[in-house]
Protein backbone atom coordinates (compact mmCIF):
# COMPACT_ATOMS: atom_id res chain seq x y z
CA UNK A 1 0.00 0.00 0.00
CA UNK A 2 1.40 3.38 -1.00
CA UNK A 3 2.05 5.83 1.80
CA UNK A 4 0.12 9.06 1.67
CA UNK A 5 2.20 11.67 -0.13
CA UNK A 6 3.00 14.98 1.50
CA UNK A 7 1.80 18.29 0.10
CA UNK A 8 5.39 18.99 -0.98
CA UNK A 9 5.63 15.65 -2.81
CA UNK A 10 2.38 16.33 -4.66
CA UNK A 11 3.52 19.81 -5.65
CA UNK A 12 6.80 18.39 -6.96
CA UNK A 13 4.92 15.72 -8.90
CA UNK A 14 2.57 18.35 -10.34
CA UNK A 15 5.43 20.63 -11.42
CA UNK A 16 7.22 17.69 -13.04
CA UNK A 17 4.05 16.63 -14.87
CA UNK A 18 3.58 20.14 -16.23
CA UNK A 19 7.24 20.50 -17.27
CA UNK A 20 7.10 17.18 -19.10
CA UNK A 21 3.88 18.23 -20.79
CA UNK A 22 5.44 21.52 -21.87
CA UNK A 23 8.54 19.74 -23.21
CA UNK A 24 6.39 17.27 -25.12
CA UNK A 25 4.08 19.90 -26.64
CA UNK A 26 7.04 22.13 -27.56
CA UNK A 27 8.82 19.26 -29.31
CA UNK A 28 5.70 18.24 -31.25
CA UNK A 29 5.17 21.88 -32.31
CA UNK A 30 8.75 21.98 -33.61
CA UNK A 31 8.46 18.72 -35.51
CA UNK A 32 5.05 19.00 -37.12
CA UNK A 33 4.67 20.15 -40.68
CA UNK A 34 1.08 21.21 -40.03
CA UNK A 35 0.78 24.92 -39.25
CA UNK A 36 -2.54 24.36 -37.45
CA UNK A 37 -1.21 21.48 -35.35
CA UNK A 38 1.81 23.64 -34.52
CA UNK A 39 -0.49 26.40 -33.22
CA UNK A 40 -2.48 23.97 -31.07
CA UNK A 41 0.65 22.39 -29.58
CA UNK A 42 2.26 25.80 -29.00
CA UNK A 43 -0.91 26.90 -27.21
CA UNK A 44 -0.82 23.75 -25.07
CA UNK A 45 2.88 24.35 -24.25
CA UNK A 46 2.10 27.92 -23.18
CA UNK A 47 -0.68 26.72 -20.90
CA UNK A 48 1.59 24.10 -19.35
CA UNK A 49 4.15 26.87 -18.78
CA UNK A 50 1.47 28.89 -17.00
CA UNK A 51 0.73 25.84 -14.82
CA UNK A 52 4.44 25.49 -13.96
CA UNK A 53 4.63 29.17 -12.95
CA UNK A 54 1.46 28.88 -10.88
CA UNK A 55 2.59 25.69 -9.13
CA UNK A 56 6.12 27.01 -8.58
CA UNK A 57 4.68 30.07 -6.84
CA UNK A 58 2.53 27.81 -4.66
CA UNK A 59 5.52 25.57 -3.93
CA UNK A 60 7.76 28.47 -2.87
CA UNK A 61 5.02 29.88 -0.63
CA UNK A 62 4.25 26.48 0.88
CA UNK A 63 7.91 25.73 1.60
CA UNK A 64 8.30 29.08 3.35
CA UNK A 65 4.95 29.32 5.18
CA UNK A 66 3.59 25.74 5.29
CA UNK A 67 0.30 26.93 3.84
CA UNK A 68 -1.22 27.33 0.41
CA UNK A 69 -1.96 30.65 -1.19
CA UNK A 70 -5.59 31.50 -1.75
CA UNK A 71 -6.38 30.92 -5.40
CA UNK A 72 -6.49 34.00 -7.53
CA UNK A 73 -9.57 34.21 -9.66
CA UNK A 74 -8.85 32.11 -12.72
CA UNK A 75 -10.63 33.32 -15.81
CA UNK A 76 -10.54 30.87 -18.66
CA UNK A 77 -10.00 32.51 -21.98
CA UNK A 78 -12.85 31.37 -24.17
CA UNK A 79 -10.86 30.21 -27.15
CA UNK A 80 -13.30 27.45 -28.05
CA UNK A 81 -14.19 28.94 -31.44
CA UNK A 82 -10.55 29.56 -32.39
CA UNK A 83 -9.57 26.07 -31.29
CA UNK A 84 -12.42 24.49 -33.24
CA UNK A 85 -11.39 26.40 -36.38
CA UNK A 86 -7.80 25.21 -35.85
CA UNK A 87 -9.06 21.67 -35.25
CA UNK A 88 -10.89 21.67 -38.58
CA UNK A 89 -7.67 22.80 -40.27
CA UNK A 90 -5.64 20.16 -38.42
CA UNK A 91 -7.99 17.43 -39.62
CA UNK A 92 -7.36 18.53 -43.21
CA UNK A 93 -3.59 18.86 -42.78
CA UNK A 94 -2.65 15.67 -40.96
CA UNK A 95 -3.03 11.95 -41.37
CA UNK A 96 -5.08 10.20 -38.73
CA UNK A 97 -2.38 7.54 -38.56
CA UNK A 98 0.58 9.93 -38.68
CA UNK A 99 2.96 11.63 -36.27
CA UNK A 100 0.61 14.40 -35.16
CA UNK A 101 -2.25 11.98 -34.50
CA UNK A 102 0.08 9.81 -32.42
CA UNK A 103 1.15 12.95 -30.54
CA UNK A 104 -2.49 13.82 -29.88
CA UNK A 105 -3.06 10.33 -28.49
CA UNK A 106 0.02 10.62 -26.25
CA UNK A 107 -1.11 14.08 -25.13
CA UNK A 108 -4.45 12.61 -24.04
CA UNK A 109 -2.49 10.24 -21.78
CA UNK A 110 -0.55 13.20 -20.31
CA UNK A 111 -3.78 15.04 -19.61
CA UNK A 112 -5.43 11.95 -18.08
CA UNK A 113 -2.48 11.55 -15.70
CA UNK A 114 -2.65 15.21 -14.65
CA UNK A 115 -6.43 15.01 -14.12
CA UNK A 116 -5.96 11.91 -11.96
CA UNK A 117 -3.22 13.48 -9.79
CA UNK A 118 -5.10 16.77 -9.36
CA UNK A 119 -8.53 15.23 -8.78
CA UNK A 120 -7.19 12.75 -6.24
CA UNK A 121 -5.37 15.45 -4.32
CA UNK A 122 -8.39 17.75 -4.42
CA UNK A 123 -10.45 14.94 -2.89
CA UNK A 124 -7.84 14.21 -0.18
CA UNK A 125 -6.90 17.77 0.74
CA UNK A 126 -8.18 19.22 3.97
CA UNK A 127 -6.78 22.72 3.42
CA UNK A 128 -9.48 24.65 1.51
CA UNK A 129 -6.89 26.59 -0.53
CA UNK A 130 -5.10 23.38 -1.52
CA UNK A 131 -8.40 21.69 -2.38
CA UNK A 132 -9.49 24.67 -4.52
CA UNK A 133 -6.12 24.85 -6.27
CA UNK A 134 -6.09 21.20 -7.29
CA UNK A 135 -9.73 21.26 -8.34
CA UNK A 136 -9.05 24.30 -10.53
CA UNK A 137 -6.04 22.53 -12.08
CA UNK A 138 -8.06 19.35 -12.66
CA UNK A 139 -10.77 21.38 -14.39
CA UNK A 140 -8.17 23.20 -16.51
CA UNK A 141 -6.66 19.88 -17.59
CA UNK A 142 -10.13 18.51 -18.35
CA UNK A 143 -10.51 21.35 -20.86
CA UNK A 144 -7.28 20.28 -22.55
CA UNK A 145 -8.43 16.66 -22.50
CA UNK A 146 -11.78 17.56 -24.05
CA UNK A 147 -10.13 19.40 -26.94
CA UNK A 148 -7.64 16.60 -27.62
CA UNK A 149 -10.27 13.87 -27.27
CA UNK A 150 -12.61 15.57 -29.76
CA UNK A 151 -9.80 16.00 -32.22
CA UNK A 152 -8.72 12.38 -31.79
CA UNK A 153 -12.28 11.09 -32.29
CA UNK A 154 -12.68 13.18 -35.44
CA UNK A 155 -9.39 11.85 -36.79
CA UNK A 156 -10.43 8.24 -36.09
CA UNK A 157 -13.68 8.81 -37.93
CA UNK A 158 -11.71 10.30 -40.81
CA UNK A 159 -9.65 7.09 -41.05
CA UNK A 160 -12.83 5.03 -41.06
CA UNK A 161 -14.37 7.15 -43.79
CA UNK A 162 -11.21 7.30 -45.91
CA UNK A 163 -10.78 3.53 -45.76
CA UNK A 164 -14.46 2.55 -46.09
CA UNK A 165 -14.42 0.69 -42.76
CA UNK A 166 -18.12 1.22 -42.20
CA UNK A 167 -19.96 -2.10 -42.05
CA UNK A 168 -23.11 -0.72 -43.64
Amino acid sequence: MEAKKSATDILKTAILLERRGKAFYTQVARQTESASARKIFEMMAEEEDAHVAFLSKQFAHYEKNHEFLKNEEHHDVDDTEAVMILSEKVKKEISAAGFEAAAISAAIDFENRAIEVYSNRAAEATDPNEKAMYQMLADWEKGHHHLLHRLNEDLKEQVWNDNNFWPF
